[in-house]
């Protein structure tokens, strides 16, 4: 009883976006979704770059609908390389949590190189702004709206106030031209 009679949905999610949500409609073989089997899907959709995630899950309707779903796999024709997604559970209200849609991230690092390079940005953007988040230090944010500042003080106090006299508080303006 691994297998479903549900509707089997897919969002694929890249750097460049996502396909939304597609209904797996014609599988390569007679009967989709038989437990042990591999079903393979052509997803017609826009190239999204590096793949990073999918949310995959099904309606819930027909007789036997739980799932138990092992991975899938993306082959990607532009850039000829495949994307894997583990999953090794139910997709069943009555079996596992009770979840009948996952959210997948990619499994191999590998296949997402841009994610050391992402990563390696977060950490120097975080070693730029921690001076933010150490003791004793009081935040300021000017406020477009009342053309003031919020200050975040260091004993959890808030003034919200926006005072527009704040001696401490600066707006820089920055012009760009391209």
């Amino acid at each position: 009883n691994a297998g479903t009679e549900a509707d089997v949905y897919i969002s694929v999610y890249g750097e460049r976006g996502d396909t939304g949500s597609r209904q797996l409609l014609r599988s390569q073989k007679s009967k989709k979704f038989l437990k042990g089997q591999t079903d393979i899907f052509a997803v017609e959709a826009v190239h999204l770059g590096y793949l990073y995630k999918i949310v995959i899950g099904h309606n819930g309707f027909g007789s036997g609908n739980g799932w138990f779903l092992d991975k899938v796999v993306i082959k990607d024709p532009v850039t000829d390389l495949d994307y894997t997604f583990l999953c090794h559970r139910w997709l069943d209200q009555g079996q596992d949590d009770g979840n009948i849609a996952r959210e997948l991230s990619v499994t191999d690092a590998s296949t997402f190189p841009r994610r050391q390079e992402l990563e390696l940005k977060r950490e120097k953007t975080w070693a730029a702004e921690k001076w933010k988040f150490q003791k004793g230090i009081t935040l300021q944010f000017y406020n477009r709206l009342t053309h003031g500042f919020i200050c975040l003080y260091p004993d959890s106090r808030v003034d919200a106030l926006g005072d527009k006299k704040n001696k401490y508080g600066k707006v820089f303006s920055m012009w760009m031209h391209a």
